[in-house]
């Protein structure tokens, strides 16, 4: 297959019929405004809960909850507005696609083009501008990678880069050129909103430190957990999503945390699909697709499991999850195959 054929359900083998897909893929303003008056609210909730715990003990646990209502919907909601599907209306879907990704942190412009990207050439080692990873993944890998160090040097290098207009290589390769001068705006009010958070404390106001800034900290490794699965011990360099991508099951809260994300290689088929509406899409294509793997927490444990073992040295099979044939080893030297990108 030639090099410059996307990634999705054409390139997969998978078909839908076209009055379907229609129907499924439409766009509308009220399930991403629910969406995000129920988000509102649960913030709301936990928030009020790290307010009423200041100055005692439990203020970590609940700013571990308030940080996870915050940060995993945060990377679910920008990543839906990157693709331009979280709302109808454009102006509601930048919005918070703006908004979004300063709680991710991430400027929303190149976080919309590496991600268009990454869809366009999924898991191809040298093209894709999103593998988070080293692979095969190591136990220092997988440490580098839940506790958001990785990420977050990524990230501090990508606003460093915009800020400065030192565009790189990946940013020319993405991006069209007209869309840098808005880049450097963004990056820089960013950084400048960042700034003024962490000068608050010296004024006197804690409530950033309380509500955004150790939440956001607290709550980053459950957020990577749910991305880190989605491509981890598959398949490189396939054109076929079903080979290159996870989808997982998932329970209520989980879909609500993750905007049904879990459905990860539906999403990837076809991107197109807004998120309330994956669910519907993952079951018209349910005989074409690989099964789902088992949920949020076994699915991790097994992909920790394979990391530690492969560090040691020992076999790498998983006995529950998928894994690309030459993932699965005896033990031994580990050879590397791709470095991370992001």
């Amino acid at each position: 297959m030639p090099d410059h054929v996307p990634t999705n359900a054409a390139s997969s083998g998978v078909r839908l019929d076209r009055k379907v897909l229609k129907r499924i893929a439409a766009r509308s303003d009220r399930p991403g405004l629910i969406y995000l008056a129920k988000w509102a609210m649960a913030l709301a909730m936990t928030g009020a809960l790290v307010h009423a715990s200041l100055g005692t003990i439990w203020i970590w646990p609940a700013m571990f909850v308030h940080g996870v209502f915050l940060t995993v919907p945060s990377y679910a909601f920008s990543h839906e507005a990157a693709h331009g599907t979280a709302f109808r209306t454009r102006w509601l879907n930048e919005t918070v696609l703006w908004v979004t990704s300063l709680i991710y942190m991430e400027e929303p412009l190149h976080r919309r083009y590496t991600h268009t990207n990454h869809h366009t050439h999924t898991w191809h080692v040298g093209k894709d501008s999103q593998m988070p990873f080293d692979t095969p993944m190591g136990f220092g890998g997988w440490l580098t990678e839940i506790t958001g160090l990785g990420l977050l040097r990524f990230h501090v290098q990508v606003f460093l880069h915009l800020a400065t207009r030192r565009f790189t290589d990946t940013m020319r390769m993405v991006a069209p050129e007209g869309e840098f001068p808005a880049m450097t705006r963004n990056a820089r009010v960013m950084l400048a909103i960042y700034a003024l958070i962490a000068a608050a404390p010296f004024a006197g106001i804690w409530w950033p430190v309380w509500l955004l800034v150790v939440p956001r900290v607290l709550g980053a490794p459950v957020m990577l957990l749910f991305t880190l699965v989605q491509h981890v011990e598959l398949q490189e360099n396939s054109p076929s999503i079903l080979e290159s991508t996870r989808s997982f099951r998932s329970g209520r809260l989980a879909g609500f945390l993750y905007m049904n994300m879990n459905n990860h290689v539906e999403h990837h088929l076809y991107p197109q699909v807004p998120f309330h509406a994956l669910p519907e899409l993952a079951r018209a294509v349910e005989s074409q697709v690989p099964a789902p793997d088992p949920g949020f927490l076994r699915t991790n444990w097994e992909v920790f499991a394979v990391t530690l073992r492969r560090s040691l040295g020992l076999s790498t099979k998983a006995p529950g999850i998928r894994q690309a044939p030459h993932m699965v080893t005896p033990g031994g030297p580990v050879e590397r195959f791709a470095t991370r990108t992001m």
